[in-house]
């Protein structure tokens, strides 16, 4: 069995982390489904408002969106697994849906897309939600980690690596991505380490959740080997039943050939993993995509140089337009087949642990026994 990932007080039986896919890619449906199932389903808070008309302002819609997902995700989840929160540390209302959460007594917030390093001014004395930075080096967890217990007295619960081969924004440059120097597998161990002085000095558990490129049950078992706690996966929840986008958007994964996975530059300032399409042509093209921005949702859009609204764009193949929108994806987007459910890919994913898992034992036991022989 794929063993628990554990945050002080709070366990979810499996340790894998459903990634949190925003502009309505995962809301409270695929979170409350992945935490029935035993693991940690997060929901994605960026745009999380734009996806239903409201007389509110931006702000406010973003802060009913989220908290109303939350009490959705808790209600449907069973109390199995536990329930997440993605914030982007780049958006204008990071505060406020930081709060929102807390309020919400969600149990852990991941905050990536820049370094959450105010994150801890929001914690509350005997606060049930956790905090868990997304970082891509051991330098960022290191800096991060100073902030915290120098200014806040806050050690922090967690931490998540995401490698380059992830979807959606990076935090690398172009030139990194393809560098093995920066591959997952070299990125993880030396946060593994800082975790592991962290918790000895603070007597506190700090797992470490690995993410970018884990596909499949032996790749979990890989990474575990590496000292990983738990895994990250977000392309494999995207083409199951209870993801909250549309159909059109799944298909778009189930579709991909390998060639159609793609490195764009985003208006946020970071490079994107899309799947290419019409959309992601005429922005290469050079065609500008006329628009006017009554968000501001992103601190450093430069959106008066940008050709294109990429909160708009998002939201559009959210809803199945991809005419007028793109999907973000992994690297292995294009190994989806088929749509499932969170259930069977669950069980899909346990047994493929369990055949890698025996196979390495297998083959240590037979090391062994040649060595002793």
């Amino acid at each position: 069995m794929i063993p628990g990932l554990t945050f002080g007080e709070l366990t979810a039986p499996v340790a894998i982390v459903q990634g949190g896919m925003s502009v309505g890619v995962s809301l409270s449906g695929l979170a409350s489904a992945v935490a029935r199932e035993g693991g940690v389903g997060v929901i994605g808070s960026a745009g999380i408002g734009m996806l239903e008309s409201s007389s509110l302002g931006f702000i406010e819609r973003n802060n009913c969106a989220l908290r109303s997902e939350i009490r959705k995700a808790f209600g449907m989840s069973n109390g199995v697994g536990l329930i997440g929160v993605n914030v982007m540390v780049a958006l204008s209302n990071f505060d406020e849906l930081v709060r929102v959460a807390i309020e919400e007594k969600v149990d852990l917030i991941f905050a990536g897309a820049g370094l959450p390093l105010r994150l801890p001014v929001h914690a509350k004395k005997n606060m049930h939600t956790k905090l868990i930075p997304i970082v891509s080096s051991a330098r960022a967890a290191e800096l991060i980690s100073r902030r915290w217990i120098g200014k806040y007295h806050y050690v922090p619960d967690g931490f998540v690596i995401e490698g380059p081969m992830a979807g959606g924004h990076l935090g690398f440059r172009e030139n990194e991505i393809e560098d093995p120097k920066f591959a997952l597998e070299e990125i993880l161990p030396p946060l593994v380490s800082l975790a592991q002085e962290l918790g000895s000095r603070y007597a506190k558990n700090i797992p470490v959740i690995a993410a970018g490129g884990i596909y499949t049950g032996a790749d979990i078992v890989r990474i575990f080997k590496l000292g990983a706690s738990g895994v990250q996966m977000g392309t494999r929840f995207v083409t199951t039943h209870e993801c909250d986008a549309s159909l059109e958007f799944k298909m778009a994964y189930v579709h991909s050939g390998r060639d159609d996975i793609r490195i764009i530059k985003s208006p946020v300032g970071l490079p994107g993993r899309v799947i290419q399409n019409v959309f992601i042509d005429e922005i290469s093209a050079g065609k500008r995509k006329p628009y006017q921005c009554p968000f501001k949702c992103i601190i450093t859009c430069d959106f008066k140089q940008s050709p294109y609204c990429i909160a708009l764009a998002l939201t559009n193949a959210r809803k199945g337009d991809l005419r007028n929108g793109f999907a973000f994806c992994g690297a292995n987007a294009y190994r989806s087949k088929e749509i499932v459910s969170v259930s069977h890919l669950m069980r899909t994913l346990a047994l493929e642990y369990a055949e890698a898992d025996n196979h390495r034992n297998s083959l240590n036991t037979c090391m062994e026994m040649m060595i002793s022989a």
